[in-house]
């Protein structure tokens, strides 16, 4: 499985950005896709993933309510839709995929295949 990421940018705080992961290669039925992100000097956190089947998400709790995690099925992509961005959500986000269909797990150690980091900066 290969994962490209698109997306990413320089914004002022408040605005808005969409990260994309497409997927390729034979990625079974039943996988998860997540996004993770990593600032300087600070270890990766998980940020939040879907369950391809069921459409099921789960996000970190400092984005709940700004980010939104979706797929498209027929294009195997994972789409993050990031509103009113803070100073804080800059870093490195990575698209990440997991054979461990059933749920989305918040540890990366669960994610096999990740996708090149892309940046993310929100200035104040």
């Amino acid at each position: 499985v290969q994962l490209q990421a698109s997306g990413g940018g320089l914004v002022q705080a408040g605005d808005s950005l969409i990260l994309s992961c497409a997927a390729s290669g034979r990625t079974a039925t039943s996988y998860v896709m997540g996004w993770f992100r990593q600032a300087p000097g600070k270890e990766r956190e998980f940020v939040a993933g879907i369950t391809w089947s069921a459409g099921s998400t789960a996000y970190v709790d400092s984005v709940k309510g700004r980010f939104t995690i979706s797929r498209d099925k027929a294009k195997k992509m994972a789409t993050l839709q990031m509103n009113s961005l803070k100073p804080e959500d800059t870093a490195v986000y990575y698209c990440a995929f997991s054979y461990s269909g059933n749920y989305v797990g918040r540890d990366e150690g669960r994610y096999r295949h990740w996708g090149q980091g892309t940046q993310v900066t929100v200035s104040s």
